[in-house]
C-alpha cells in the first residue's frame, strides 16, 4: 500500500507524462474508493487491472509528485476537532527550511506557495479546538514567523474533478 509520507512531497517542477491506464486510475480515484475489505481490489476491476497494479501505480503516481496526496478526506468538526487554513510571510531564503518545519506537523493537511506576502498556506486539522492553538504555537516557536490563522465561516462543497 503507498504510505503516508507520500502525503506532502512536492509537486513535479514539469508537466508528468501520463499513459492511458495512469488517467484511468486517476479518474477512478477521483470517484472515491469503496469501503470493502479489498478497495484496491474492487478499484482494480474497475481499471480493468490487477490489485497489484494498482498499489503500484499509485505508488508510481506519488513518487513522481502526480499526486501530491493520497488518503481518506474525514470530516474533522464532526468528529470533535476543527481545522483552520492558516498562513505565513516566509523569507524567500528560508522557504525551504520553513517548508520543512510546516510540513512535519502531523496537524498540516496539505501546504500550498502562493505569489502574494503571505506566500505558505497551508491547513491545520486538530482533534479539538484548543488543537489549532497549540499548531500555531509550535509553528510560530519553530520558525520565528507569525502564523495567520482564518477559520472558516461558512462552508460550502465543491466536488472537484479534473479531467485526465
Amino acid at each position: 500500500m503507498p504510505s503516508a509520507e507520500h502525503s506532502r512531497r512536492a509537486l513535479p517542477a514539469e508537466p508528468a507524462e501520463l499513459d492511458a491506464l495512469d488517467r484511468t486510475l486517476i479518474a477512478a480515484l477521483q470517484d472515491g474508493i469503496a469501503l470493502v475489505e479489498r478497495p484496491y481490489q474492487a478499484l482494480a476491476a474497475r481499471c480493468g487491472i490487477d490489485e497489484q497494479a494498482v498499489v503500484d501505480r499509485v505508488a508510481a503516481l506519488l513518487e513522481r509528485g502526480v499526486l501530491s496526496r493520497f488518503g481518506p478526506m474525514f470530516d474533522v468538526a464532526k468528529m470533535g476537532g476543527t481545522f483552520v487554513l492558516a498562513a505565513l510571510a516566509v523569507p524567500e531564503s528560508r522557504w525551504d527550511e520553513v517548508r520543512a518545519c510546516v510540513n512535519a506537523l502531523v496537524e498540516v493537511a496539505h501546504n500550498y506557495r502562493r505569489d502574494h506576502a503571505l506566500n505558505m498556506w497551508f491547513v491545520l486539522a486538530t482533534e479539538t479546538p484548543a488543537g489549532i492553538d497549540a499548531a500555531i504555537a509550535k509553528i510560530e516557536t519553530a520558525t520565528g514567523l507569525q502564523v495567520y490563522a482564518f477559520p472558516k465561516e461558512r462552508e460550502y462543497f465543491v466536488e472537484l474533478k479534473l479531467a485526465i
